[in-house]
């Protein structure tokens, strides 16, 4: 879930493990590879930028982390298929070129895409959450062929444990007790599943590309908002947060719900007996008041 933005670091010479990965890229791309050098951030996977003789630039998702690990085949075979649905669509996504999904040649579940311009923003104001609602709204109007699978919520009952570092025992109570009820109905909508500033590239003030697709789902289009607001709550503070969800209130597909804004945010609490993925003292004080600010609502 949410894993941060595939941002370049520094070259460093990729770890031996990924050479059969590589050979395999490079055969698909049929042009010696030139440079490699990993892509930060990646929780589900390793990603790695590669250049070629001809400067053209692709990225190889692969999947050793677990528990993704585990799923890597069904994870990037999604990927693919949501990046060939809406490739005729004026959202930016990277184009699938090759896929190892089985792992036969790269060793573990590997998917090969084209590199999209751009880079991840350090700075988020007015003009990059109104670009962030226009960009989800243009995903949320893509119409797949075949229906993605229906999404699946991260705020799993076992999760649903009352943190010891809360200020607002009381709201993460209600919120539990609004998970425990049936949720909303809703328009079934295309899906990025893990939307959010983390997973967008940008150029020239604008996103240029979506990235990261392998949660795409079916549902409500308020749970990818909701996923959008909460990432920018916990790294930003509430108010792009709340800036975010009023830019895409007016290119929604239906009126908003609160339920799915709570079911996020529960959603970053971890399983029993792992440590939260976002757990420094700020960002839980903030994740503490977001869900606050949401359960009021």
């Amino acid at each position: 879930m949410t894993p941060p933005a595939e941002s370049p670091v520094r070259p460093r010479r990729p770890d031996h493990r990924h050479a059969d990965a590589i050979a395999w890229a490079q055969e698909q791309i049929d042009a010696p590879v030139t440079s490699v050098r990993p892509l930060e951030g990646g929780l589900t996977s390793t990603m790695l930028e590669l250049s070629d003789a001809s400067g053209r630039g692709h990225v190889l998702r692969l999947m050793t982390n677990e528990p993704w690990r585990t799923h890597g085949a069904e994870l990037t075979r999604r990927e693919r298929a949501a990046q060939e649905a809406v490739a005729d669509t004026p959202v930016p996504a990277p184009m699938s070129v090759a896929l190892d999904a089985d792992g036969a040649e790269a060793g573990v579940a590997a998917h090969l895409m084209t590199r999209l311009p751009g880079a991840p923003t350090r700075e988020v104001d007015v003009a990059t959450v109104e670009a962030m609602a226009g960009t989800l709204a243009t995903v949320h109007a893509v119409r797949p062929a075949e229906p993605f699978r229906t999404y699946q919520s991260w705020a799993w009952e076992a999760k649903r444990v009352l943190p010891a570092w809360t200020r607002h025992p009381a709201s993460w109570t209600r919120a539990f007790e609004v998970l425990a009820q049936e949720p909303p109905g809703y328009l079934p909508t295309f899906l990025h599943r893990d939307f959010s500033h983390r997973n967008l590239l940008w150029s020239d003030g604008r996103v240029s590309g979506v990235v990261d697709w392998v949660e795409a789902s079916t549902g409500p289009a308020w749970l990818d908002a909701a996923h959008a607001a909460t990432t920018l709550a916990l790294a930003h503070g509430p108010a792009p947060a709340r800036a975010f969800l009023d830019a895409y209130r007016p290119l929604a597909p239906e009126e908003p719900s609160a339920f799915w804004l709570v079911m996020d945010a529960v959603g970053f609490l971890p399983p029993p007996g792992r440590a939260p993925l976002f757990s420094t003292p700020t960002e839980l004080a903030r994740l503490d008041a977001w869900l606050h600010e949401v359960v009021a609502r």
